[in-house]
């Protein structure tokens, strides 16, 4: 990781809230944005901006969300999602994140991303892998 990311930073993304973004079960005209969607939508931005902190090999996962959704982004609205640095903590990289419709807060909180070696962390999975597909732990059979 690179010595350029530290506290304060910044960045902003700008999202339209289309149909796969959307719940619908309030009928056609009240499709509003669904919270696991900003909230992927908020990690993805975090990710992104992260990466051109990093070096060749790194990337970064997801380790914590905690926010609170505030109010709704109706199908068609241009979101604003904020993410300022908080905390760099070795390898553990802590946003706040704040996304609004206009001036109408949708979402706040915060979020928690590590920074892994992508080789590293690839060679783990190919051996989870391999174990699950040798039967060592699989999804579980039917209840006795």
């Amino acid at each position: 990781m690179k010595n350029t990311l530290q506290p304060g930073l910044r960045t902003a993304a700008s999202i339209l809230v289309d149909e796969q973004r959307v719940i619908e079960f309030l009928g056609k005209e009240c499709h509003v944005y669904a919270t696991p969607r900003i909230i992927s939508d908020v990690e993805f931005t975090c990710r992104n901006y992260l990466l051109s902190h990093l070096d060749p090999g790194e990337d970064s996962v997801g380790t914590k969300v905690n926010v609170e959704h505030l109010g709704p982004a109706l199908l068609g609205a241009r979101v604003t999602i904020d993410v300022l640095v908080k905390a760099v903590d070795g390898r553990r990289v802590t946003f706040e994140a704040e996304v609004r419709a206009g001036a109408d807060r949708v979402l706040a909180g915060l979020h928690e991303r590590f920074v892994v070696d992508t080789a590293k962390v690839r060679e783990r999975l190919l051996k989870k892998r391999a174990q699950m597909d040798a039967g060592g732990n699989g999804p579980p059979g039917p209840a006795a």
